[in-house]
């Protein structure tokens, strides 16, 4: 998988060639070599005792010392062995090749196919947007799940988080949204995950239909966790170089809570000092960045923004949670207890919001959400007390209204994995249920 990564990156910069430096120490997962002089991000070879490199990425500087991290296991190496620069700029190839493929953190392939050859070179961590070069989230993005189309209307350009904890069906959830979406292009960037689940996403939830129009970054738990972060920023390249094309892209990201652990593992290494339940600052700053590479651009595409994360504990206040919530345009919250009454999808539509919603659907259409939430919320409050039989029918007609409608509102929030509603029709499904 690495054997080539150094010939490769070497093809796309101009770097110095020979041997620069020398390694010092291990210390863990982490490298440090004197006489090396490289940026922050830039790639390296160490020289393995039988001549095999390790290619590293620089992760930061101790006096003299620079400070590498692998891309892959190291063995082999000794004190004194030589170092070189391999490129100072890490970038990453791009193309409509890759549609309908499955790729590691380094581009190559996992599904067995032929090589992809890239139609362009761009950088790894992209370019920061002006913000007023910003277009409005103002068309609706149909990603084929009724209570989402629904209530939590998503607009083409829009983040929103998918927060869940384990095992609740967010994956499944994913997979559905990637074969329904009227989106043009589908970006799946699944980081820190176990292998098992990406053959199953790929083979059996998403499926051969859905992906012609996708491409799929593969980087699972077991990998560097150097290689879980390139992959996550090679996923939102992707995503760029569609969207530059004019292409409504939905970019799907599981998890973003497996990318903060990759990246609190470097900074650790590196000497960061742990903050907030261990997460190191530059964590916070990372998912910051991350989101904001999603969004619309004026007189160009868009990138709708999905991200998966994981709350540990089914604590909806951890701090990745928390983190995330605060800057995305909305979240979607999956609720084990609906889940464990067999409702699926199992989403808590009056503890999930969009806030661009608002801006997306037509009066008449607002009306019916809050009735719909309305009669949820008052659902929510007496139910134990209708559960004991201590209600007596008559004394609360927007109560008496939920109990008789009760079986038609559950209905209209479950759906099958297999079944697509559309925008509208969810809509015209809901004016039935309230009428």
């Amino acid at each position: 998988m690495l054997e080539d990564l150094g010939e490769r990156l070497s093809a796309i910069s101009l770097p110095p060639p020979g041997v620069c430096g020398v390694l010092t120490r291990v210390t863990g997962m982490l490298l440090a070599a004197r006489g090396v002089r490289a940026p922050l991000g830039a790639y390296c070879e160490v020289m393995a005792e039988q001549g095999e490199g390790v290619t590293c990425e620089v992760v930061g500087f101790n006096g003299e010392e620079v400070m590498l991290m692998p891309l892959a296991t190291v063995q082999g190496l000794l004190p004194g062995t030589g170092v070189r620069v391999i490129t100072h700029t890490a970038r990453v190839g791009v193309g409509d090749a890759l549609l309908g493929r499955v790729v590691d953190g380094l581009g190559q392939p996992l599904d067995g196919g032929a090589s992809i050859e890239p139609s362009v070179f761009v950088t790894l961590r992209g370019e920061r947007k002006n913000p007023l070069q910003r277009a409005p989230i103002n068309g609706v993005l149909d990603v084929g799940i009724r209570a989402i189309n629904t209530f939590l209307t998503i607009g083409q350009g829009q983040r929103i988080g998918l927060i869940a904890g384990s095992g609740i069906g967010k994956s499944v959830l994913l997979g559905m949204m990637t074969r329904f979406t009227a989106a043009d292009v589908v970006v799946i960037g699944m980081i820190g995950e176990r292998g098992r689940e990406v053959l199953d996403f790929v083979t059996e939830t998403l499926g051969e239909e859905g992906r012609k129009r996708a491409v799929v970054i593969a980087a699972p738990g077991d990998c560097s966790p150097v290689i879980r972060l390139r992959a996550t920023h090679y996923t939102c390249a992707i995503a760029e170089y569609f969207r530059d094309q004019g292409k409504n892209v939905l970019l799907l990201m599981d998890s973003l809570t497996r990318v903060a652990h990759a990246q609190r593992e470097v900074g650790l290494a590196v000497g960061e000092p742990p903050t907030t339940k261990g997460y190191t600052p530059s964590v916070f700053s990372l998912i910051n960045e991350l989101i904001e590479r999603a969004g619309s651009v004026a007189r160009g595409g868009s990138i709708t923004g999905i991200y998966a994360i994981l709350a540990e504990s089914d604590d909806a206040n951890d701090p990745i949670v928390d983190a995330a919530r605060a800057i995305l345009d909305g979240h979607v919250l999956l609720s084990r207890e609906l889940a464990a009454m067999g409702q699926y999808p199992a989403i808590d539509i009056n503890m999930s919001v969009s806030r661009s919603a608002i801006r997306l659907v037509t009066s008449e259409q607002r009306t019916l959400v809050r009735k719909f939430r309305r009669l949820m919320a008052i659902w929510e409050e007496n139910r134990d007390l209708v559960s004991v039989g201590a209600y007596r029918a008559g004394t609360n007609p927007e109560l008496d209204e939920v109990m008789q409608r009760r079986g038609a509102l559950q209905a209209f929030l479950q759906q099958d994995i297999d079944e697509q509603v559309e925008y509208a029709g969810g809509f015209e499904r809901l004016a039935e249920v309230l009428a």
